[in-house]
């Protein structure tokens, strides 16, 4: 399976970069729903590094691709050096309370569970990584 990177500032601004370089596998098999998945996923965790993983003046945020369509599906792995954070850890949302009555937060993350098909993460040698598997395809 074949692996490709990219190193990319860890700003908002370099979301589109990020996005397109997640999708980039993908090919016209791939169901709309699926790509918007993988576009919602990414756009979810770059945005939470480029937002809290470093202090002023930021830090860089590398993004490595594997897979595709098929049984193996799309591996993300997003690698940074800001501060230790499990964001799975995060406690999921109580989504019987209104959204007036729920905390701010959390809600990206939870998303983030519910669509891909494992997620994992570990900090290790001074870098967050988190790594999602998504199938695409009948799935």
């Amino acid at each position: 399976m074949r692996t490709e990177e990219l190193r990319i500032e860890a700003k908002v601004e370099a979301l589109p970069k990020a996005i397109e370089f997640a999708t980039g596998t993908l090919t016209d098999a791939c169901s709309m729903r699926e790509r918007l998945h993988i576009e919602l996923v990414t756009e979810e965790i770059f945005v939470n590094i480029a937002s809290y993983a470093y202090d002023a003046p930021g830090g860089f945020v590398l993004i490595r691709r594997s897979g595709g369509e098929g049984p193996e599906g799309l591996t993300l792995t997003f690698i940074d050096e800001g501060a230790p954070y499990d964001p799975l850890q995060r406690p999921d949302p109580d989504l019987t309370l209104s959204a007036e009555d729920r905390p701010i937060g959390g809600l990206g993350v939870f998303l983030v569970k519910k669509i891909v098909t494992e997620a994992h993460y570990e900090y290790k040698d001074g870098k967050n990584i988190l790594t999602i598997r998504k199938v695409i395809g009948g799935a």
